[in-house]
């Protein structure tokens, strides 16, 4: 197989894992929330997380955590569809986490397993600085930048 043909096969696989995993077209149930990410570990050092500029809370897709820099899910959005344990230099890479602080967030959780999304102040889940429950939205109590968050099984709220 000549080095083209590899090139091809590569970005195809990952496409296809992409979407086998959700984070491409459709997401299913079972791998909307919290799945693992290392099933995409291998496909780049990093990659974005869904940002959009000038988001609204209509932006965040179902199975989806959103994070915005404005009240009232305004400003820039960062989502994700599984957990991050960092959102500065893990797999996913939220690019205003350092600069910007969240203000609000929308959990458009639909997996049923799930009652929310916990975020935290530092990577790897330390320093849990609230929880919002799945389906609702909202202004955080305070100024924060966030580094990580996770699905949660437990109560929230």
């Amino acid at each position: 197989m000549s080095i083209t043909s590899k090139r091809l096969l590569i970005p195809l696989a990952g496409a296809a894992m992409l979407l086998t995993t959700g984070l491409l077209g459709v997401i299913p149930a079972a791998a909307a929330q919290g799945a693992p990410a290392a099933s995409t570990a291998g496909l780049a050092a990093h990659a974005t997380v869904t940002e959009i500029p000038n988001a609204s809370y209509s932006d965040c897709r179902a199975g989806y955590a959103c994070f915005y820099t404005g009240a009232n899910g305004t400003g820039s959005m960062c989502a994700w569809p599984v957990a991050d344990p960092d959102w500065t230099s893990g797999t996913y890479v939220c690019s205003w986490a350092t600069t910007h602080n969240v203000f609000s967030v929308y959990n458009h959780g639909t997996n049923p397993n799930f009652t929310g999304v916990v975020h935290y102040l530092q990577t790897n889940y330390r320093s849990r600085i609230g929880c919002t429950p799945q389906g609702r939205q909202g202004n955080l109590a305070g100024t924060y930048q966030l580094r990580s968050h996770q699905w949660t099984t437990g109560h929230c709220g």
